[in-house]
């Protein structure tokens, strides 16, 4: 406007032809420097080419006070500090929202402006209809209703899974009048609530998936209780055999969408997404956009950054808000009194809590749901505003889930779930083991008995013998700690169990465990009334389910089971006046059908209690099926399992060394890395050794791994690291991939001196350069291959064995050839009672040891503390360092080293009921063996080989007093001289001036100088 007035005319020319009677030049008044000569300009300009005006205000705030704790927001969002002087800002003190006396007197001078502000607004006219549903239409064969359809699919899929279910034609014939009366009720109910288009779209996703080979999940939430889910391949689990009721899904005493989660493998999900995409219309289909607001810790957090305060001073105050689900600064107040007392004694907290409550709850970003997604009956946006994601690729809507269900939107859950992708990856391993294994004319055979999880029995004792022992590494749902205890007391033998067990580990339910448990053992059950046996049997007499509320409400208050979902609600909503009215009908429905008052008033106020809590067996059920799937393999075909477990969290090399740990308990051997033998995931060589998988190195990648098994399959084995830099394209595959597989032992079964080949690299890098520039020369030489000669591996001694272990561990994140702690485990066993797997809670303090795997630390109310995972080759604890402890003897905690620890073991509580182990001291090896250690005897028989001067000078290097070592703690061990010649021998204690600290290097050195055999650490 100001830079070039005549292309500012041309383009409010080119938008007013645009918009006849629609385009105004729009005028702003708040505060910026050069505002009055922009809005003379625009004013010159409509003057001049007979333009409307407009008056707007940019709010960014609502009251004028508000506009500090804006700007903190954008110093939030921008990452700035708010005292920062040169900070851009973008924003006035003025842009609150002006009342509209304000924006007249503002505004007096060009009335017109104002008044066309009022114009606008009444040519808008937006009219949002609430409250229909708006589901898009399915295709279906011409002259077929949806509803005749669902029919015609539902009665297809019923005959096919009764055939699944019962494959005796007797048994068949006797269920089939149950599950069909079911079906017939689920149809019509489906039909009358307009929901046939619904569920014939979620099953056609569904079978495109599974025809595509995109793992599905076998249902999740109330949706697997559908028997018609069920015969259309939504879900994978019979309703009736497990007693899962329709109406908790879908009740039509209450008009609600029916809401299907439905797991996908992680990895493949998107394809699903993009064939919906694809049948329904890009125009047609959005994911949903998520709201990120700013709670309570972290506005604290985030506020205090932009006020320039000490990180440790911020960690504090939120750490006094209190870890609560819907917890706000307010409520955080009244439960924490420091947080009131600090604030009227210190400005800085009090500034600080005042900016974080005006900005508490605001929203701070906008995201995409996790899986949620859209299908319109046409355009979304005739429904819905939309936007594109920083990708570019999805489009997201503009409302998030609540507000997308009000206008009536529907939404598809697409969730991804990892298990699902390990248990297709092990499926896929085992099928072609089968494979591998049957000859030509087995293959067939081999076919059509192929593996299949729809096909093991639910009732394996094996399998349940594995879950009753806690060996539940890489099990779905049961790995944590607690769930491990929770199996090894209730010990589950039937699947029922399983699903009881599920619904049990929640904040709640747990307080019924031990009651589940001692019932499940034989304690004897007490029913109100017989009817309840067969509801309350298969948990044992104890009411978990909200399944279990609802048949109760059938069957002795007399209630349909859809009003029963109703007084299920009613119950976890708590509403007094409602429940006593619930009450009234249950009472007297369960006296008409025989029970007596006093045990009816008895049973509801049961009920009441366990429905506030109860979970939804349907949902139970489902994730049960998951875990005893993954429980089977891992009994059955632990390799397979496993190598899939590793590769779904190859990225992640904590969880990978939980699944090795778990791997040598189980007896599975890890195979080392291979260039010539390992593919990019871990593989299963057979049912008890797995191959590592080249992916799982740190520094390597999926491209360059592609490139060295491309090279692999169009030359065969590589013979060593120069026809391997020869044959794998550099541009891909670096320096530091190469040397990472080095490390890693890669290279092992071509050479074993990781060492040389490291030593090597360089030239071998420069040996295939030269090879490939020379094969591009044209050359009189008939064959130039010759004229190049290999240089040899470099003559370099081997790593020994730490300092390999510690490239190992580099590389992979674990240590795989051995352990660390096996070269000290000999003499530590000396003065340390017990191995870290055999350390048992005790009132006296315990000396430990391990080698430290990784340490991280945090802040508590007593300042910085340390968590050491410690680990010695057979089992890993972690060990807490106060802050005290941690400032005296942080110079011991390095990656790799060993450390002593004395410390107090005692057991956890609650749900964690892991050892908890707090330390008292620390050592390191050094002085651990200086202070246990009886005497260093050294044995000298070749005095002209090692002259007393060469051991004075060695031994000065590590007393106490000597400069060398004068970080190091005062503890040392007397030295005796075994001396000995031709003719005799003696020993000689050396004086108290001569003790010293035994460190690594004095016995090395002296081993070096004297041999193994001569040099001795003498307990006892």
């Amino acid at each position: 406007m100001l830079t070039d007035s005549s292309a500012a005319v041309a383009a409010a020319q080119e938008w007013a032809a645009l918009f006849p009677a629609g385009f105004y030049l729009e005028v702003q008044r708040y505060g910026r420097p050069d505002e009055e000569v922009i809005n003379r300009a625009l004013l010159d300009l409509a003057s001049d080419l007979k333009l409307p005006v407009v008056a707007t205000h940019p709010v960014q705030f609502m009251q004028p006070e508000d506009f500090r704790a804006h700007e903190a927001r954008v110093c939030i969002a921008q990452g700035y500090v708010l005292g920062d002087r040169k900070r851009p800002r973008e924003f006035t003190e003025q842009q609150y929202f002006k009342t509209p006396e304000e924006m007249s007197e503002l505004f007096r001078d060009v009335p017109e402006a104002l008044a066309n502000s009022v114009e606008i607004a009444r040519r808008c006219s937006l009219l949002l209809t609430l409250g229909i549903n708006r589901l898009p239409d399915f295709p279906t064969p011409e002259g077929i209703s949806v509803e005749q359809h669902l029919r015609d699919q539902a009665q297809t899929g019923l005959t096919v899974r009764m055939a699944q279910l019962f494959p005796e034609a007797a048994q068949r014939d006797e269920k089939w009048p149950v599950y069909q009366a079911r079906l017939d009720f689920e149809v019509e109910t489906i039909i009358q609530m307009g929901f046939a288009g619904y569920f014939l779209i979620v099953s056609d996703f569904i079978s495109w998936a599974k025809q595509h080979d995109v793992p599905v999940g076998p249902g999740r939430g109330s949706g697997a209780g559908s028997l018609v889910a069920y015969s259309l391949d939504i879900t994978d689990l019979d309703p009736l055999r497990y007693d899962l009721l329709f109406e908790r899904f879908l009740n039509p005493e209450r008009v609600s969408m029916p809401d299907f989660d439905i797991d996908f493998c992680q990895d493949r999900r998107e394809r699903v997404i993009e064939y919906v995409r694809d049948r329904y219309g890009a125009e047609s289909v959005a994911q949903i956009a998520t709201f990120g607001t700013m709670a309570a810790k972290a506005v604290v957090r985030d506020v205090g950054r932009v006020l320039d305060l000490p990180y440790n001073f911020v960690d504090q105050l939120a750490k006094l808000v209190p870890f609560e689900l819907g917890m706000t600064l307010r409520k955080a107040r009244e439960i924490e009194p420091l947080l009131n007392q600090r604030a009227e004694a210190e400005e800085d907290v009090r500034n600080l809590l005042e900016l974080a409550e005006r900005l508490e709850g605001l929203t701070r970003n906008v995201g995409m749901h996790a899986g949620g997604v859209l299908i319109a009956p046409g355009k979304i946006t005739d429904f819905c505003p939309v936007y594109c994601a920083d990708a570019g690729d999805a489009v997201v809507s503009q409302y998030d889930k609540d507000d997308v269900e009000k206008i009536g939107l529907v939404k598809f859950d697409f969730l991804g779930l990892r298990t699902l992708t390990i248990l297709d990856r092990a499926v896929a391993d085992i099928r072609q083991h089968q494979l591998a294994v049957s000859d030509e004319t087995d293959t067939l055979r081999a076919e059509a008995n192929r593996f299949s999880l729809h096909d093991i029995s639910l009732e394996d004792a094996a399998t349940f013998a594995l879950m009753a022992e806690g060996n539940t590494v890489g099990i779905f749902q049961f790995e944590s700690r607690g769930m491990k205890d929770l199996l090894q007391k209730a010990k589950p033998d039937r699947f029922e169990d399983l699903i009881a067990l599920v619904a049990l580990y929640r904040p709640g339910p747990m307080d019924l465990i031990p009651d589940f448990i001692e019932y499940k053992h034989g304690k004897r059950v007490e029913y109100l009334d017989s009817r309840l046996q067969p509801i309350l049997g298969p948990t044992y007499g104890i009411m978990i389910y909200q399944e279990q509320v609802m048949q109760i409400a059938q069957v002795m208050g007399g209630y349909s089971l859809g009003g029963a979902d109703l007084l299920r609600r009613a119950m976890g909503k708590k509403k007094v006046e409602e429940m006593a009215q619930q009450r009234a009908v249950f009472v007297e429905g369960a006296v008409k059908n025989g029970m007596a008052e006093a045990d009816a008033v008895t049973l509801f106020g049961l009920m009441e209690k366990f429905a506030g809590y109860g979970f939804n067996k349907s949902h139970a059920a489902a994730y049960a099926l998951i875990a005893y799937q993954t429980a089977y393999l891992k009994m059955h075909y632990p390799a397979e399992f496993m190598a899939a477990c590793m590769s779904a969290d190859m990225d992640d090399t904590d969880k990978v060394n939980v699944f090795f740990e778990d791997c040598k308990l189980n007896g599975i051997t890890i195979l080392p890395p291979d260039i010539n033998q390992s593919d990019y995931y871990f593989v299963p060589v057979d049912r008890k050794t797995i191959r590592y998988g080249l992916g799982a190195i740190k520094g390597t990648g999926e491209a360059a791994i592609a490139a060295i098994m491309q090279a692999r399959e169009q030359g065969g084995a590589f013979s060593g690291l120069f026809d391997f830099c020869q044959r794998a394209d550099r541009r891909i595959v670096n320096r530091r991939t190469v040397e990472a597989l080095i490390r890693a032992g890669a290279f092992d079964s071509v050479e074993s001196n990781r060492a040389a080949l490291m030593a090597s690299l360089g030239i071998a890098l420069e040996y295939a350069e030269h090879c490939s520039l020379t094969a591009n020369q044209v050359s009189l030489f008939a064959d130039n291959a010759d004229l190049l000669q290999q240089p040899g591996i470099t003559d370099v001694a081997p790593w020994p064995k730490k300092e390999k272990l510690q490239h190992e561990k580099a590389a992979l994140g674990l240590y795989l050839s051995g352990h660390p702690y096996d070269s000290y485990a000999k003499e530590l066993s000396r003065f340390i009672p017990a191995r870290l797997g055999r350390v048992m809670p005790a009132r006296e303090p315990q000396l430990i040891a391990g080698v430290i795997y990784a340490i991280r630390t945090q802040m508590s109310r007593r300042g910085k503390m340390a968590i050491v995972t410690l680990d010695d080759g057979q089992a890993s604890v972690e060990v807490v360092v106060y802050s005290d402890l941690l400032s005296e003897c942080s110079q011991f905690l390095k990656a790799d080293q060993l450390l002593a620890v004395n410390a107090m073991v005692s057991q956890g509580h609650g749900e964690n009921t892991e050892k908890r182990i707090v330390a008292k001291e620390l050592f390191d090896y050094a002085t651990i063996r200086s202070m246990r250690a009886r005497k260093l005897r050294i044995v000298i028989d070749h005095p002209e080989l090692f002259t007393p001067a060469q051991l004075k000078e060695l031994l000065a290097a590590y007393l106490p007093e000597s400069a060398a070592n004068a970080i190091l703690p005062i503890a040392v061990c007397p030295v005796l001289i075994d001396f000995r010649n031709g003719s005799a021998g003696c020993e000689i204690e050396l004086g108290h001036r001569w003790r010293v600290h035994l460190h690594e290097e004095l016995i090395e050195s002296l081993e070096n100088q004297l041999g193994h055999d001569k040099v001795e650490v003498v307990y006892g």
